[in-house]
């Protein structure tokens, strides 16, 4: 197939292509390419009965796809090419390989790994919307032309375990996953997330790799920008030459309002999390009734989300609940938020001192008690924030609770409006952590089970510390806030955030738009943003964030 051709499909035009169709994650031949010891010794060959074990296969597949027509046309240009996970600018490594478009070199890697023409591999994906299926269509439609086979498929139900199960054996697997490629996107808070996840028992994809532990555990050591700089282009460089991935490209966050919203002089930022952006100041005009009323997506649909899960990605887990350390737009701790804080010179030893007047939105006051039982509590969150879990799984005598040993984690004293966090281990991420922590009321969840705190009657009428408080909700149909008055930070000048239940990848999001009902949000869809873009009621404002798009290789040998 000629470059000119696939230019046309991933232009989305109607062509008859000699594409074979197949049903989903079935294989042709009975079994896998034969592994080749000889290769393996030389470093590019299979290292198991998996043939995306072979570092050839990988780089054939890398090879095969044009990305850079790809972001042109199907994307109009608005991503970015990745090259790693970590997005360009000062924390990229320089000069890695860009596996820049070449069929013939795909080709030379296949038949030198003595690809089987007849296996079929199955890819599954999560995201709902139609320029995803003209990207997976555009993909297929690159690797058919080497002479590899690919189905793909949206994963429903329990996508989670679906993409990212980890064997039972992290060494030999088998694994724990039926696809052999996914696609999706990594947005992190700290760059170590990109490369913790390949850590030898917590990768559904990566086997275990001794070196790439030493070089998780070296990014993850030290609080000095310098030193944090050349560890992390040292795993990004590994990264890149193993390909434990292909990042495919890196995806501009899209914040869009109306033009009825007045920030007044608030900052934009990284909108998937919490950072300070002025929302007690900002502004509409007044509707018939002489209310300012701010509409946007996001409501709940069974049940509110756990901050602690996603920190900031719902505008309720931004303005409900409070954090102890605030943060600039690119997520860089500022200052004090609900306390002042003081770290140690060696980063071991964490002061926070509580603001007084702070109070939950049922007129009870914010302790320091909260705050003990909201990070003792989210420690037995499975589903955690990973950043966060990080920071508190390196506390002293987290272990020991944890494990049921302790009453609670030894680390953590209080004294009058003073907390101390006393670490076992050093975390680089420990001011960070704080700045998307959100404090939750001891008295609603003391009783909560961890494992299912959703189903925890808090989470369909929640009550925090935020600007906000919850004044009407009427699941998957619409949620009222309004503000607090008695917010220590003061009163918001909006009078109600009305929010309905639309998401990111949404189409009721261009339909929200444009009928009037959606004055904020944030997309990281090109397709979207460019209908948002061409409304007269709308503005759109693109932030550099970290987040990529990646093709992942599950490598572990089948059952």
């Amino acid at each position: 197939m000629k470059r000119i051709t696939k230019l046309l499909v991933v232009l989305g035009l109607v062509l008859l292509v000699a594409l074979p169709v197949f049903a989903g994650g079935q294989k042709d031949a009975a079994s896998a390419p034969a592994v080749k010891s000889a290769a393996a010794d030389e470093g590019v060959g299979p290292t198991n009965s998996n043939p995306l074990s072979d570092l050839r296969v990988r780089q054939a597949i890398a090879y095969a796809i044009d990305m850079d027509t790809i972001a042109d046309t199907l994307f109009e240009g608005m991503v970015v090419v990745a090259t790693s996970r970590v997005p360009d600018g000062p924390w990229k490594a320089p000069g890695m390989n860009r596996y820049e478009y070449n069929p013939e070199k795909s080709k030379e890697l296949l038949k030198a790994a003595n690809w089987d023409p007849n296996y079929v591999l199955d890819l599954g994906y999560y995201y709902g919307d139609q320029q995803t299926v003209d990207l997976m269509t555009a993909i297929q439609a690159y690797l058919a032309d080497v002479g590899i086979k690919m189905t793909f498929r949206k994963l429903e139900g329990d996508v989670g375990a679906q993409l990212n199960a980890v064997p039972a054996d992290p060494v030999n697997g088998p694994s724990a996953v039926k696809i052999d490629l996914g696609y999706g996107g990594h947005a992190a808070l700290a760059l170590q997330e990109y490369y913790n996840v390949y850590k030898t028992g917590k990768s559904a994809q990566y086997p275990s790799d001794p070196k790439m532990d030493k070089l998780i555990d070296a990014i993850n050591a030290t609080a000095d920008p310098a030193v944090l700089k050349k560890s992390l282009f040292e795993i990004e460089r590994y990264e890149n030459e193993t390909l434990a991935c292909y990042p495919l490209y890196y995806q501009p966050l899209y914040i869009f309002e109306s033009k009825r919203i007045n920030r007044n002089g608030g900052m934009y930022g990284n909108a998937q999390y919490n950072y300070d952006w002025g929302i007690l100041d900002w502004t509409v005009p007044k509707d018939e009734n002489g209310e300012m009323v701010l509409k946007t997506n996001g409501g709940p649909i069974e049940f509110f989300q756990n901050p602690w899960e996603n920190p900031g990605i719902w505008i309720s887990n931004k303005v409900l609940y409070d954090r102890l350390i605030a943060c600039d737009g690119a997520l860089t701790p500022t200052h004090g938020q609900m306390a002042d804080y003081e770290l140690s010179s060696d980063g071991m030893t964490l002061k926070f001192t509580l603001k007084d007047g702070i109070k939950w939105h049922d007129g009870n006051p914010v302790t320091v008690e909260d705050i003990r039982f909201s990070v003792e509590k989210m420690i037995l969150v499975t589903t955690g924030h990973k950043i966060l879990l990080n920071t508190f799984n390196s506390i002293e005598g987290a272990d020991a609770y944890v494990a049921g040993t302790a009453d609670h984690i030894s680390g953590i004293t209080t004294s009058g409006n003073t907390i101390t966090f006393k670490m076992a281990k050093l975390d680089p991420n420990i001011l960070l952590t704080f700045t998307q922590f959100a404090i939750l009321p001891k008295k609603y969840l003391a009783d909560a089970d961890p494992l299912k705190m959703l189903q925890s009657p808090f989470f369909q009428h929640p009550i925090g510390c935020g600007p906000y408080k919850v004044e009407k909700v009427n699941m998957n149909d619409y949620l009222v806030m309004v503000p607090f008055k008695d917010y220590y930070g003061g009163v918001a000048k909006i009078d109600k955030i009305t929010c309905y239940p639309s998401f990111d990848s949404d189409p009721n999001v261009v339909k929200n738009a444009a009928a009037g009902i959606l004055d904020y949000g944030f997309s990281k869809n090109t397709a979207e943003v460019k209908a948002l873009q061409a409304m007269d009621n709308m503005k759109v404002t693109p932030v550099n964030i970290p987040y990529t798009r990646i093709l992942w290789f599950y490598q572990y040998p089948k059952p």
